[in-house]
């Protein structure tokens, strides 16, 4: 039942990984050198995420994973702009030969001055380019205060992992 979490370095990953498992906040600085392993459960599930980090030199072993996933999780930073044509290019790579993994994009960084809105994620993203037969879902994120409560949009994309989960098995 593993979800791999993949996306750019920097763009959140560990953050999310680490507020959804616990429904609190706490901020990763720190780049994953690597991979990253998180049980999260719920009352529905066991879920195991693997996230590997994004920096160039650890891009070459997301493909070796993505046959053993039920789901991907893609991370962007929406308010980094200048990367985004190299977080669509990566992710139209990864999915390319699987037309039928799951995919669910987290927008993250919301909340961040200049944060491009879900829609121009959509575009920047080419997500329309994807094919109808996959489910895949958008959802805006980002990861507050240090100690606070997730979002209602953590929350959310933590009830549709669930979802996912459960109709893949």
């Amino acid at each position: 039942k593993q979800i791999l979490v993949l996306g750019l370095d920097g763009a959140g990953k560990t953050s999310i990984l680490h507020s959804l498992a616990t429904n609190h906040v706490k901020r990763s600085m720190a780049p994953t050198e690597g991979f990253n392993a998180i049980c999260i459960n719920t009352e529905e599930s066991q879920m195991e995420f693997l996230e590997i980090g994004g920096s160039e030199p650890l891009r070459s072993y997301w493909k070796m994973y993505l046959p053993k996933v039920l789901l991907l999780v893609y991370v962007v930073d929406s308010a980094d702009h200048a990367r985004l044509p190299m977080a669509k290019q990566l992710l139209h790579q990864l999915i390319q030969n699987n037309s039928t993994l799951p995919v669910v994009v987290l927008a993250n960084k919301q909340d961040l001055e200049g944060a491009h809105c879900i829609t121009d994620i959509h575009d920047a993203l080419a997500l329309s380019d994807i094919g109808d037969k996959r489910k895949m879902f958008l959802i805006g994120t980002h990861v507050a205060e240090d100690g606070s409560e997730i979002s209602s949009g953590m929350k959310d994309a933590k009830e549709l992992i669930g979802q996912l989960v459960l109709e893949t098995q």
